[in-house]
């Protein structure tokens, strides 16, 4: 008998990308072959994200691609589309299982039974309540390792409660067993995941701090990074731990979303800039090569142009790395909806090239500060002809002459020039 075959397409978070590889081995382990999206299939999962308008259309651009390609596969779309739009994805013709957040781990067992069984799962747009950890090791360099799921945030443009439920975690001792499995796998750095991981404990009466202060100790751990925490819980505690660590990587990344707090407080966020700023202070007082990535908005409805300006003024100001922007997206069901003065297209998309444009000078001046350092890189890939591109700890992006035997080593690397691509070339220190 022919192995069934299977293919994944993952739009998203790293969130995401963790949970797929954790359903990807647990679909290997029943003997099912994975394949490339596009590939003809005996099954095609599509993780789905809908954190903004756009994240909607890839995923119904996904969706349809999985049905063109394989159409006689069975077609399961999961996740955070799959929660709030589950009538509407059912419709679709090809589609034969929906899963929202509460359920989408059970996709393999469900799947295997229509493929095997006579039970037809049914279709679900459920809550999400429950926590399964998982973790990514198909990047042979670095892991997505879940810690936390849901928030108990509900910002006024944001869906992520609504798709992911309230806030909930794995327990220390669940996280500190996957953290020995990636070690034991030979990934050399793994990233801290979640919605909102600085919330880590509240089900299970731990801290996050408890939690960092455990996987330092996990044997063979190389690097550690933290993907994105709120300032309002990122702590002096947490700050002066990870600073004083030799595995917790000097990069941290912020939303902050408006640096108007006029703007902060129509969007729900918990903080005002003073106290963005004062954590950015206590991260570069500390860690002074630290890279410092922020989110910010564009156009939130009733953001004016001083708004905008004060903004820009405030990053300007901070010693940032990088900005991920994003023009405001307008979310059915949330509060933002409803709320007056919607900015016009054209203004908000001016608002958020300017931002990028920013963003761009930003990381050309933090690169062009480390030029003639020398600092640890993790190779990750290849890059163009006879070189291999990796990060350093604090996130510089590197590439050297070297053969792909560098992958998934982490050798020191004397930053020389910084290229046209908006990388840094690095010269091996033997």
């Amino acid at each position: 008998m022919t192995a069934p075959t299977i293919s994944f397409c993952t739009l998203g978070c790293k969130l995401n990308y963790a949970e797929t590889s954790t359903i990807s081995r647990k679909f290997t382990e029943l003997g099912y072959v994975r394949v490339p999206f596009g590939h003809p299939a005996s099954v095609v999962v599509v993780n789905s994200c809908t954190v903004t308008a756009q994240s909607d259309k890839k995923c119904r651009q996904a969706i349809s691609k999985a049905v063109r390609s394989a159409p006689n596969a069975v077609v399961a779309v999961i996740g955070c589309f799959a929660q709030l739009r589950a009538e509407e994805i059912s419709q679709i013709p090809g589609v034969d299982l929906v899963l929202g957040t509460r359920d989408k781990m059970d996709v393999v067992n469900r799947v295997h039974r229509m493929c095997f069984g006579s039970e037809e799962p049914p279709r679900t747009d459920g809550t999400a309540e429950s926590f399964e950890p998982t973790y990514s090791l198909l990047d042979r360099t670095r892991s997505f390792l879940k810690i936390q799921d849901g928030c108990d945030y509900h910002c006024a443009y944001c869906t992520v409660a609504l798709a992911r439920g309230s806030s909930r975690n794995a327990s220390v001792a669940s996280v500190i067993a996957s953290a020995r499995d990636i070690v034991r796998s030979g990934i050399r750095e793994i990233v801290l995941t979640g919605v909102n991981i600085g919330d880590f404990g509240r089900t299970t009466s731990e801290t996050f701090l408890e939690l960092l202060q455990a996987l330092e100790g996990v044997e063979g751990v190389e690097r550690i990074r933290i993907s994105s925490i709120e300032p309002n819980l990122l702590t002096p505690e947490i700050i002066d731990f990870t600073a004083g660590s030799l595995v917790f990587l000097p990069h941290w990344h912020m939303p902050l979303q408006s640096g108007s707090n006029s703007v902060l407080a129509r969007m729900g966020r918990r903080y005002q800039r003073e106290v963005f700023e004062q954590r950015v202070q206590a991260i570069l007082q500390r860690w002074p090569h630290a890279a410092v990535g922020v989110d910010v908005i564009a156009g939130f409805p009733g953001e004016s142009d001083q708004d905008h300006e004060d903004t820009v003024s405030f990053l300007e100001r901070l010693g940032l790395a990088y900005l991920h922007v994003f023009p405001f997206s307008e979310r059915p069901g949330t509060r933002a909806v409803l709320m007056p003065g919607k900015i016009p297209h054209q203004v908000k998309e001016a608002r958020a090239r300017e931002l990028i444009g920013l963003s761009a000078r930003m990381r050309a001046g933090f690169y062009a500060r480390f030029l003639g350092d020398t600092r640890p890189v993790l190779f990750e890939g290849r890059g163009g002809n006879r070189t291999v591109v990796g990060y350093t700890d604090n996130y510089i992006k590197v590439e050297v002459a070297g053969e792909r035997s560098l992958i998934n080593q982490i050798r020191n690397v004397r930053l020389h020039t910084l290229l046209p691509g908006g990388h840094v070339e690095g010269i091996l220190t033997h």
